[in-house]
């Protein structure tokens, strides 16, 4: 199949404008949205040398996508063969750092130029490559499948938006996917968007992250935090982007007309972004501590924000009641499954396109609740605080429907048998 002039054109074009990754770099960098440590990863250079033997290429775009990739990386590791995981993100890269079993590397993931993926590629020679739920690099895509090696998408996702878009392009997009040896979506429905933008070879294994490992939490915190706060009423908005932590304090105000003693946690989507989110916080005349700096919860804290990396599990066991942010404002929703591993009972807004199906059952099995309104979520607290039982069965439910929808990955796996020289030996 001849490669349309679209997909030529943008080859050439990504080819012309290597030079510009400089300047792009040195404005990330800027931003804090770089590693200056490791600049070099994203022009394809590395201080790693290749570790011998196989070695699979798992790519992901951020923490989302890094977590459904930890499942895979754990199987293909517990072989003996290397599991090279790459990210865009400096938040990605330091959870992986906390995460990655014995046996698995992180890199960036070099930019989207031939040049700099050609240099990836000729470095570390992946024996096979998966890429998780939508990350449909160009280059990246044709240059792997020009070195051989064989290329399976793992937990498919295209959500309706993106169907859309690609099938303005319909001939660019079908030349990328007709690379995918294998594309295992999350549910039926992104099975039948990944056909329709031409994956020749779909299967439906299910969500990967019902299958995700418990968020860890360091138990000494845990007790600590737990005796700080005996007692009071606790909850939390978690992973929330600009907008709703105000709409939690607003929700926190309604919450203590109830319960005077009542303790809200805000975990932002982006930990950069907590200090701006305390001063935002203090302005509407709240007492906040902020985790990043260290600050005590004492008895007259109302707003504790949690702006650090890797301590979810920790604060959604402390808390029991959980917000999941994106879906009051950037829409799309966060992942409820987590919290829903951990038993916490789950509210959120009507925005979780990008969770559609696991909300859905969340929803339908009484494990969740979707709050219409940003201003009813103080009486969607207050309601389930004044019922300790609805609040346990809640939580029961959030729980067992994780358990009953868990089997993805080792469907996924059996799936990518014929591709992965390490799937039959981890089944």
């Amino acid at each position: 199949m001849t490669a349309p002039l679209s997909l030529i054109a943008y080859r050439t074009a990504s080819f012309l404008a290597t030079p510009l990754a400089g300047p792009i770099l040195a404005m990330r960098l800027r931003r804090g949205k770089e590693d200056p440590r490791r600049i070099g990863e994203r022009r394809g250079l590395t201080r790693l040398a290749r570790p011998p033997g196989p070695l699979v290429w798992l790519h992901g775009a951020s923490v989302g996508e890094a977590a459904v990739l930890l499942p895979f990386v754990e199987r293909i590791t517990r072989t003996g063969a290397t599991a090279l995981v790459t990210t865009g993100t400096v938040t990605s890269a330091a959870l992986l750092a906390q995460r990655l079993p014995p046996g698995a590397l992180h890199q960036y993931a070099p930019l989207d130029s031939p040049l700099f993926v050609r240099r990836f590629l000729r470095h570390w020679r992946p024996d096979a490559a998966l890429v998780a739920e939508s990350e449909l690099w160009p280059n990246m895509i044709v240059e792997l499948k020009r070195s051989g090696s064989p290329l399976a998408m793992v937990n498919g996702r295209i959500s309706e938006r993106s169907l859309s878009r690609w099938m303005k392009a319909p001939r660019f997009i079908a030349a990328l996917m007709k690379d995918f040896d294998l594309c295992l979506a999350r549910s039926e429905s992104d099975g039948e968007r990944l056909v329709a933008l031409g994956a020749p070879r779909v299967l439906v294994a299910g969500d990967v992250k019902f299958d995700a490992p418990t968020l860890p939490a360091d138990r000494r915190e845990l007790a600590e935090l737990a005796g700080l706060t005996s007692g009071r009423q606790i909850w939390i908005a978690a992973s929330t982007h600009e907008g709703e932590e105000m709409i939690a304090a607003a929700a926190h105000r309604r919450l203590r007309q109830v319960f005077p003693d009542a303790l809200t946690l805000i975990a932002p989507r982006h930990p950069d972004r907590g200090e701006e989110v305390l001063r935002q916080l203090e302005a509407q005349g709240l007492v906040c501590a902020l985790r990043s700096r260290g600050d005590a919860i004492g008895p007259g804290t109302a707003v504790y924000v949690c702006d650090t990396i890797g301590e979810l599990g920790l604060f959604y066991r402390l808390a029991g009641v959980v917000f999941v942010g994106k879906s009051f404002v950037g829409g799309g929703g966060q992942n409820p499954i987590e919290p829903a591993r951990l038993a916490c009972a789950i509210l959120h807004g009507p925005m979780v396109a990008n969770f559609a199906d696991a909300y859905a059952a969340l929803d339908d099995a009484g494990g969740a609740l979707a709050v219409a309104r940003p201003e009813d979520l103080g009486d969607a607290l207050i309601a389930l605080f004044v019922n300790a039982a609805r609040l346990r069965a809640m939580a029961r439910a959030a729980g067992d429907t994780v358990e009953r929808r868990a089997g993805a990955v080792d469907r996924s796996m059996r799936a990518l048998k014929a591709l992965l020289p390490v799937a039959e030996a981890a089944r």
